[in-house]
């Protein structure tokens, strides 16, 4: 009798914890719509800059907010998980590459935000990374975007292409 009271009550409290994590949206398959909502994944700034970098660079690749680990890779002999861990969680504004997808160069638009100790520690890691790399590592404040002339300055290798008859004028 004891044996089947304390299964009895084992089964009440198992009943009523599914029924709080159903609720709170803890169970496998959590609650019928999930909290996201859609948002624009490059801000105003980001926008404008993409835009002139695309018109100035029109022979190249021009990616947006792309995870470092996407374009840097860890060297044979030295430990993955450690040095991939460093930078897994970071990612270039830009980058810029050639048609075949070689890397030219990883653009960051600054702003207020990279004033903050921890933002500069994060932007040091960054540039250690990318500079360890030997990929060139561009930096442009939100304030003073580069326009189309300073872009193609920034990247002497376009001026060898022949030019557009759309960009004379």
């Amino acid at each position: 009798m004891k044996l089947l009271t304390l299964a009895l009550v084992l089964l009440v409290v198992a009943v009523a914890a599914l029924a709080i994590l159903k609720r709170r949206g803890g169970s496998g398959g959590g609650p019928r719509t999930w909290p996201y909502y859609a948002k624009r994944p490059l801000s105003q700034p980001e926008q404008v800059l993409y835009h002139r970098l695309v018109k100035a660079l029109p022979e190249h690749i021009v990616l947006a907010q792309v995870q470092v680990s996407r374009v840097l890779g860890v060297k044979k002999g030295f430990n993955f998980h450690e040095w991939n861990n460093r930078i897994n969680r970071l990612s270039y504004d830009f980058v810029v590459c050639t048609k075949d997808s070689t890397v030219l160069a990883a653009i960051e638009l600054d702003d207020k935000s990279h004033e903050a100790a921890a933002r500069a520690e994060t932007d040091q890691k960054k540039e250690k990374a990318t500079s360890s790399a030997g990929v060139r590592l561009i930096r442009w404040h939100v304030k003073s975007l580069p326009d189309e002339h300073a872009i193609k300055t920034a990247f002497p290798e376009q001026a060898a292409q022949p030019l557009n008859t759309a960009d004379a004028h």
